[in-house]
């Protein structure tokens, strides 16, 4: 056998693959056998690497060089340059925004500088269809270790002793949980792993599973031995699609290979995992509306107790945990409980993934211990904001967290922090937004949102978010009224404390965060019937300024005929007919025309 001399990566996450990395892999095929180097370099298709704004990336090993926005096209570059001839493609490597310094090595950037990768550390590393390479990297080691060394207690209190908390949302202490459901005497148990992540903008728990997808049954199945339970479910999106072709590659493989199935390690552990696609319904990420859609009914919440431990999925005893969650188990179990209480804070242990999105420069995945600020996640390893525009709030927690504003940049990113805060860690979801974002709308939003999501089976939750969106919509269209502030915090109260599930309970939060920290936005729309961020069309006025050169271009782009004026003289926009189309400042070639 020829000796392998290099390792080309090329990243097949959902994001690589929507630019073009299937087609960069089949150029490399093809480039390699041109130059006769089919043998001795070998090309790697891996999950997301995490840099999805830089994206389709390549990484070639043993260097490490971090080629980035790479194209089919410059594919044979890499291979007659940098392959054969051992030159470094220069143009395709990364460039720092502010100092525009060429970063060969991905290490050194800084989008992973301060990232301290465990959960993702095979995710754009191994390439996700093949088990031997997740074993090369020390898998499946920590269920032959809880399998033949350890008893279902000890595994229990192994996690325990962790501090590890659910990734999903809530924060409930992972070990606790599962000391719930093994407590509870049932002949049958299920394991389910919560894979429905429904939070506009967030794609942590999708990157995991395409990237690194025997991590996930690695802890499904541990969890199954400690509780007593032979079966799991993975409950994921149908959108997924990717996600879910390699979840069935990966239990397949582990199957084969009696990682899961009966007799496991020879230890008499049998698990056997199962998929469950589920419709995109959001309310289904609440634990009771999940099991009901995996048992064929409606994905409707119903109350609680009996908690699923006790009563769960076809009334047997059930722990669920999401991806995230799922995913720290192993190396805990592995490296001990005082190892993995090094990172993070006292009462938050660990790292937490996050989706950056929004209006900020790196937008990707980054994993960072807990503890870490705000400011630091956007604006090191995010890269500030777009355009060089001003930052002026983060919503943190998806549709259930709040908005933070620049006030708030130094906290620390923890459980606890965040709920007094007014937000939530959520399953991460991490939106920023700049100067020219309108709060308000903001808020009308993510409540649209919630409120379109709603299942509909409590009152408060179905009719409460109704009322306060019709709220909002009439604020943002100027027909705000005195007492709609107070009307909209006292219906957020009432919900909040009277909903039957998390989604009902969390939905007011981005409308109290925003209150809470841009009231004047809000008063500026009632009492002002202005918009400061000139986001709400019908509050908007268009302006002319005296760059305006009176070429008559917006007078004849007007479907109103609101605009007068003489040629080569500036133009008046009459407001009384003025549409707000917004087609005169699209048709202005001098930028003379603004929204105030």
């Amino acid at each position: 056998m020829q000796h392998i001399r290099a390792h080309v990566l090329v990243c097949g996450g959902t994001g690589c693959k929507s630019a073009g990395s299937k087609e960069i892999q089949s150029r490399f095929t093809k480039c390699l056998e041109e130059y006769g180097m089919q043998d001795e370099v070998m090309l790697v298709e891996t999950g997301c690497h995490g840099f999805c704004e830089n994206g389709p990336l390549v990484i070639v090993y043993p260097e490490g060089t971090f080629y980035c926005r790479v194209k089919p096209e410059d594919v044979k570059e890499i291979v007659e340059s940098h392959l054969y001839k051992g030159r470094i493609v220069d143009r395709l490597l990364y460039h720092e925004p502010l100092t525009q310094e060429k970063i060969p090595n991905y290490s050194e950037i800084g989008f992973y500088k301060k990232q301290h990768r465990l959960i993702l550390e095979n995710c754009g590393a191994i390439n996700p269809e093949q088990i031997e390479e997740y074993i090369a990297a020390g898998g499946y080691e920590a269920l032959a270790k809880a399998l033949t060394a350890m008893k279902p207690e000890e595994v229990v209190e192994e996690i325990k002793k962790s501090g590890l908390r659910g990734r999903g949302g809530g924060g409930f202490s992972t070990g606790t949980k599962w000391q719930f459901a093994k407590a509870s005497v049932s002949d049958k148990k299920y394991v389910i792993c919560n894979a429905d992540e429904g939070d506009p903008g967030a794609f942590m728990d999708r990157s995991v599973l395409e990237g690194d997808p025997h991590r996930v049954l690695e802890g499904m199945a541990i969890c199954g031995y400690a509780i007593g339970s032979d079966e799991g479910y993975i409950y994921v999106r149908a959108e997924y699609p990717l996600a879910i072709q390699r979840l069935r590659i990966a239990i397949e493989q582990a199957e084969k290979m009696g990682l899961l199935g009966d007799n496991i390690f020879g230890s008499g552990f049998n698990f056997k995992i199962h998929i469950k696609e589920g419709a995109g319904a959001f309310v289904c990420g609440e634990e009771t509306a999940l099991m009901a859609s995996i048992e064929g009914k409606r994905g409707m919440p119903r109350p609680r107790p009996p908690f699923p431990a006790v009563s769960g999925l076809w009334g047997k005893p059930t722990n669920i945990n999401n991806v995230e969650t799922f995913a720290n188990v192993s190396q805990i179990i592995v490296n001990g409980a005082d190892w993995y209480c090094q990172f993070g804070t006292e009462k938050s242990k660990g790292t937490k993934v996050f989706a950056l999105t929004g209006k900020i420069n790196n937008t990707g995945l980054a994993e960072v211990p807990m503890g870490i600020s705000m400011r630091e996640i956007i604006f090191d390893i995010g890269g500030g904001i777009t355009n060089g525009k001003k930052f002026k709030a983060v919503q943190i927690g998806g549709p259930s967290g709040g908005c933070l504003p620049e006030s708030m940049l130094d906290l620390p990113v923890d459980y606890d922090s965040l709920i007094t805060a007014g937000a939530m860690m959520g399953s991460g979801g991490l939106v920023v937004m700049d100067e020219d974002t309108c709060m308000v709308d903001v808020a009308k939003f993510f409540l649209n949102f919630t409120q379109s999501e709603s299942c509909g089976k409590c009152t408060p939750c179905r009719e409460g978010t109704k009322r306060m969106l019709e709220i909002l919509t009439r604020i943002t269209e100027g027909q705000g009224r005195e007492g709609d502030i107070e009307l909209l915090e006292n219906l957020a109260k009432n919900i909040k404390e009277t909903a039957l599930c998390g989604l009902g309970q969390t939905a007011p939060n981005p409308v109290l965060s925003t209150l809470r920290f841009f009231r004047h936005e809000y008063e500026a729309h009632i009492k002002e019937k202005r918009c400061p961020a000139g986001v709400c069309e019908k509050l908007a006025i268009y302006v002319i300024t005296e760059a305006c050169k009176g070429c008559g271009l917006c007078a004849r782009n007007c479907p109103a005929h609101a605009i007068t004026g003489v040629a080569k003289q500036k133009h008046v926009i009459d407001p009384a007919v003025c549409i707000k189309c917004g087609a005169c400042m699209a048709a202005c070639p001098f930028k003379a025309i603004k929204k105030v």
